[in-house]
């Protein structure tokens, strides 16, 4: 009998080593959050329609403008338009994240999984427009067309092109302010974030973003958007910027040969720019009509840099035109 006492002893004495053991090990396993609420996103439309994802600008941007003003007059039109905020940025907050083009490029394709889609087309704004171009070079048979609206594809002609169009006025205008700013932005590494933060912010005084004449209908897009929950919810990351020149190599990049290269790939490829967005040059729009080819590529006159609420109906319409194709 004490024999017999013992082995029970021993029996119990290990299932219950056991469960103390897996006990500790689900309390130390941190909870992983799922795709879904780690990224913010939103399906306007019916599914089954041409399907369309957002790609916003930044880093340190997200959907909101374009949601709150232009996803649901898209969707009207017969599109299935998602939008997103990329992790870390806008709405899809995360400590965690890294802002790499890696990254926002698996996310990308983690929402096309999560709607249940296997090709769309891409509308890439500003930033945006270089993480689209990268997810298409990337996954070209999940991409039908690349839509880039005043999208980034030459950062560095960009940089030049404001630095030197800003001196000029910045001169003419004796704005000693300005023509000193320019000077240390100068002295910089080209390649910093603090580089790219003082460019845009000499471009944002001088109004390179906005556009020159507002019509009655662009006063109603921005009114429209300044009085609803999305301008309330217009989130931004400070952090992002920093943590994406910590974190990405590919900082100041042209992008030139990969949009050449996804047209060979036979991914549709179109352009919408605003005549008077001021961060590109002739130059620089004449070079990527030559790749889109000149059927392809829109300006809209008395538009900037978000052609989306600057010409929202001239908007609609050509992005319409594209799909039609």
């Amino acid at each position: 009998m004490p024999g017999l006492f013992n082995a029970c002893n021993r029996i119990i004495t290990t299932k219950l080593k056991i469960v103390l053991f897996l006990f500790i090990t689900v309390l130390s396993v941190k909870p992983q959050r799922s795709f879904a609420q780690q990224i913010y996103s939103k399906a306007y439309g019916q599914k089954g329609n041409p399907a369309l994802i957002y790609v916003h600008g930044g880093p340190r941007g997200n959907s909101t403008l374009f949601e709150g003003t232009t996803a649901t007059a898209l969707s009207e039109r017969g599109y299935y338009v998602i939008v997103y905020d990329r992790r870390g940025e806008g709405r899809s907050g995360d400590p965690g994240a890294k802002l790499t083009f890696d990254e926002a490029c698996l996310d990308l394709n983690g929402l096309m999984k999560q709607y249940g889609l296997t090709k769309v087309s891409l509308l890439g704004h500003s930033f945006g427009g270089i993480v689209s171009t990268l997810f298409a070079s990337k996954f070209p048979e999940k991409v039908e067309r690349l839509i880039l609206v005043g999208g980034l594809f030459s950062q560095q002609e960009s940089y030049d092109h404001i630095l030197g169009t800003s001196l000029k006025i910045a001169t003419q205008k004796k704005d000693m302010s300005i023509l000193k700013k320019i000077s240390n932005i100068k002295s910089f590494d080209v390649q910093s974030a603090e580089y790219r933060k003082q460019t845009y912010e000499v471009a944002s005084h001088y109004g390179f973003f906005k556009m020159t004449t507002p019509t009655e209908e662009s006063k109603r897009v921005n009114a429209k958007y300044e009085n609803s929950s999305f301008s309330k919810s217009n989130i931004r990351n400070d952090k992002a910027p920093l943590l994406f020149y910590q974190n990405e190599s590919r900082v100041n990049i042209d992008t030139k040969p990969i949009l050449k290269n996804i047209v060979h790939k036979k991914i549709a490829l179109s352009a919408i720019y605003g005549v008077q967005d001021g961060i590109f040059s002739k130059k620089q729009l004449s070079d990527l009509k030559k790749i889109t080819g000149s059927s392809n590529f829109y300006t809209i006159d008395n538009c900037s840099h978000y052609p989306f609420v600057d010409q929202q109906e001239k908007f609609l319409n050509i992005v319409e035109e594209i799909i039609n194709k």
